[in-house]
């Protein structure tokens, strides 16, 4: 029995501003670092024994993760979408901060972002089925989300399309 696995869905290319300068910054910064990499594999290399040399093992390990990442990001950046804030603000668009509140009263705010820009606390994918939920929402209205556990209910309490850090 194989260890294939079906590719995953592609993601939408879509990205705010804030996050393609970061994919670019991260980009920039792993050019000096695979430079340092490289210098350190050499110096391990030069050592002799490479079977048993566990610092050439890992500079190796840590090229081809460098390389890798390196990679992806020069594909990646330049099929992505950068959107920008858009013009009505009254309705929930890809960038939105959304403040919701659930069943039992309790408030809570995400981001809509891209898929490359997961990581923080309170950002969702705009392929979630949340984010496909809450699109094209206004405050006030109530919004249903097909969960495993059922179906949950959340009311749009307000909208910002201002970062967390208060950017306009």
């Amino acid at each position: 029995m194989g260890r294939w696995r079906p590719p995953p869905p592609r993601s939408s290319p879509y990205i705010t501003p804030e996050g393609y300068a970061a994919l670019a910054a991260e980009l920039e910064a792993l050019w000096p670092r695979r430079a340092d990499v490289t210098r350190h594999l050499a110096a391990a290399a030069a050592e002799g024994d490479r079977s048993e040399n566990a610092e050439y093992i890992y500079r190796k390990k840590e090229l081809r993760e460098v390389d890798r990442r390196i990679r992806y990001l020069q594909k990646r950046l330049p099929s992505l979408k950068v959107v920008q804030r858009p013009r009505a603000a009254e309705k929930v668009y890809f960038g939105a901060w959304v403040r919701l509140e659930t069943e039992a009263g309790e408030e809570v705010e995400y981001r809509i972002v891209g898929a490359d820009e997961l990581g923080g606390a309170g950002l969702i994918s705009v392929d979630s089925p949340m984010a496909r939920a809450l699109l094209g929402k206004a405050v006030d209205d109530e919004v249903c989300v097909r969960t495993p556990q059922g179906e949950a209910f959340y009311w749009v309490c307000g909208l910002r399309y201002a970062s967390a850090e208060g950017e306009a």
